[in-house]
């Protein structure tokens, strides 16, 4: 019999505040095309992109972390040492050790937390929720500060007529904490390491360094076999987490996908048959695709222009490279 006493956790975890941080140089499609044989029109029919954020100098992914950061703990109403961790989701973070969760975690003044990062692409803030809830749920840590974020600017090869257009930088963030009551749903996630090959940085660290290239690694992507796999398959993992969450698409309020093209999702609304009183997040439009940071980026917008409201129930799901996936039913903070 094991002499291990039981946790102490809470008995639910939910999304106590929100927080973004956006680069302030807004870039047009017109700089874009400076690059690519394309047309601000094209641009937008294919993604529904207008504009996105590019990091300056000084906007690294820990400072723009941090300011997303304080924003989430503000609106959650507890301070930084209350935070008992901090999970980074990146894949623009270039130092392989440490992880930059940890200097985030100083610069923010907590109390030691646990700390450390994830690569889980464009699902980084579902696979980051979800190991939240669950150790507010063990008894781990009674706060857990979640950041999406990404420098993909850094990552984004101009000449490449398929992808130029579609990366931005930025932050995004939450805190979640003890719930008496369920605001977090069971997440249904996974991966298809078979299409890996789909979304990928075009050389590896060590071969970039061994074989001396002269173009910096850069995201390269198969767009139709990405939008085919995105339109069809991860509308399925959407509807298995209201599912599971025990939620009919009529009591929906909210709809957060990973803003990845503007197509993608209107075919999700479509093939989910979304009401038309649920509020879809197209943030795509003026963010561009931010990676881990798309949906808290997406989620703070919502709530600060009173398209979402606190307590509203909403989907949340992002989906990209390995192939991964993450989808979950949230409260609103």
């Amino acid at each position: 019999m094991s002499k291990i006493k039981p946790s102490k956790g809470a008995p639910y975890a939910r999304i106590l505040g929100v927080g973004g941080y956006r680069p302030t140089r807004v870039v047009p499609n017109e700089v874009i095309l400076e690059t690519i044989d394309s047309s601000d029109e094209w641009i937008r029919s294919r993604s529904g992109i207008e504009t996105r954020h590019w990091a300056g100098p000084e906007e690294t992914v820990a400072a723009m972390s941090v300011e997303a950061s304080g924003k989430a703990i503000a609106d959650a109403g507890i301070d930084a040492q209350q935070i008992g961790a901090v999970v980074v989701s990146t894949v623009s973070h270039f130092a392989q050790t440490p992880a930059i969760a940890t200097a985030i975690a100083d610069q923010l003044g907590t109390d030691k937390a646990a700390a450390f990062d994830i690569s889980a692409g464009c699902a980084g803030f579902g696979y980051g929720l979800t190991l939240a809830k669950g150790m507010i749920v063990e008894g781990s840590a009674e706060y857990v500060l979640v950041i999406g974020v990404e420098r993909l600017s850094d990552l984004t090869d101009l000449e490449d007529r398929a992808t130029a257009f579609l990366f931005g930088d930025g932050a995004g963030a939450v805190v979640v904490g003890p719930s008496q009551e369920p605001a977090i749903g069971p997440t249904v996630w996974g991966s298809e390491g078979d299409k890996s090959e789909t979304i990928k940085q075009t050389v590896p660290w060590d071969q970039y360094a061994a074989e001396g290239h002269t173009k910096f690694p850069a995201i390269t992507q198969e767009g139709q076999a990405v939008f085919r796999w995105a339109v069809f398959e991860m509308a399925k993992v959407a509807q298995q987490a209201l599912d599971a969450a025990g939620i009919t698409p009529d009591e929906l309020d909210v709809f957060i996908p990973h803003q990845a093209n503007v197509r993608i999702i209107d075919s999700m609304v479509k093939t989910l048959k979304l009401p038309e009183h649920v509020t879809v997040a197209r943030d795509i439009r003026t963010t561009g695709n931010t990676s881990a940071a798309s949906i808290p980026l997406a989620m703070e917008r919502l709530l600060a222009t009173g398209e979402a409201k606190s307590g509203d129930t909403a989907l949340v799901i992002g989906f990209g490279a390995g192939l991964v996936y993450a989808a979950t039913v949230v409260t609103l903070p």
